[in-house]
């Protein structure tokens, strides 16, 4: 029996990422002893909470924790779930109780532990994950970034497993990382059965083709404020980090330093950002083909353009817009005769 706790943080916890993995676990227990794997549940669920009840979404929902982590001295897995991000920084102070304990499970019980979405900033503030991957919601990087440094924080991926430490990308993409703990725990006929029993696909591994590049602007610098504007306002032009660094009277390499520490990307991946972005809006509401989203963004490489475009968006630009231009598929799919 692995005993399980799901915390139940105080303040803007995202209810779903409490309840869901509670009940996919449960029917991982029915299924094992359905299938005579086990005669009993094999995940022992707790909802563990620094008080024993705790009041979600403004008091519209509330939560009866099992246990207090007073209560719990000693668990094998910890579920950490997401928090909303319009009150986070407040919610993140309300929640470090948390943090000793979870530290002394890790390190003297041998505790793996799991976050979920922006549930990772509060996994960050243990230093558990200093050095490792680490993947949150893609809308969070820019502050998970400054906020934690030491971590390997990953664009990309769905989920991260290293060393007994997880985490999941953005919003329902808990739901992946589930499947992953239950196919590592019990095999992947177990992580089968619940995949399409919730109807879950087991295969999703990139979160970057749902991300929306939005840049950031929360910053003090003027002139790269202004530089950001330049390149979102031209991106037909193909615009070189000299003729920028020129344009603000700034030198080359204080314009890089100074546009990195402000936007956490160096100019070029600012700017590549920005064109790939606009390609992915035309490609999903445009009837054009995709040399010509290429050439409207200030690309005439075919092969380079299809290289960035994967690297940031997980998807060839072929496969982005069968995914999310409908329109564009129905006017290519043949006539039936």
């Amino acid at each position: 029996m692995k005993h399980v706790s799901i915390l139940v943080p105080q303040g803007n916890a995202i209810l779903s990422s409490v309840v869901g993995p509670y009940k996919i676990l449960m029917a991982t227990n029915e299924f094992l002893k359905q299938t005579g794997a086990h005669s009993d549940d094999y995940f022992d669920l707790h909802l563990v909470g620094l008080e024993e009840r705790s009041t979600l979404y403004d008091g519209a929902f509330s939560i009866h924790s099992h246990c207090t982590i007073d209560e719990v001295k000693k668990t094998d897995l910890i579920l950490i779930p997401a928090l909303r991000p319009d009150q986070l920084l407040t919610d993140l102070e309300s929640n470090d109780p948390f943090i000793p304990w979870m530290v002394q499970q890790r390190t003297v019980h041998g505790a793996e532990i799991a976050s979920m979405c922006m549930g990772a900033f509060v996994l960050a503030r243990t230093g558990l994950v200093d050095g490792k991957q680490c993947a949150t919601h893609w809308a969070a990087m820019d502050l998970f970034k400054q906020m934690y440094p030491m971590v390997n924080l990953v664009s990309n991926k769905v989920v991260t497993d290293e060393e007994g430490i997880y985490t999941s990308g953005g919003a329902f993409s808990f739901l992946n990382l589930m499947l992953h703990l239950v196919e590592k725990y019990c095999g992947r006929g177990a992580a089968i059965y619940i995949s399409k029993f919730f109807e879950i696909d087991i295969d999703r591994d990139n979160q970057n083709h749902f991300a929306i590049f939005q840049g950031q602007k929360d910053h003090e610098d003027e002139a790269i404020r202004r530089a950001q504007n330049y390149i979102e306002g031209n991106v037909s032009e193909r615009i070189s980090v000299e003729r920028l660094a020129e344009k603000y009277a700034i030198s080359r390499r204080n314009f890089v330093r100074r546009f990195k520490k402000a936007t956490q990307n160096t100019p070029l991946e600012y700017i590549q950002r920005v064109k790939i972005e606009a390609a992915k809006r035309n490609l999903e509401s445009t009837q054009y083909n995709v040399n010509e989203v290429m050439y409207q963004v200030g690309y005439a490489d075919q092969k380079a353009f299809r290289s960035l475009f994967k690297k940031y968006v997980g998807l060839s630009p072929v496969a982005y817009r069968a995914k999310y231009n409908r329109g564009r598929v129905e006017l290519e799919r043949p006539t039936a005769w």
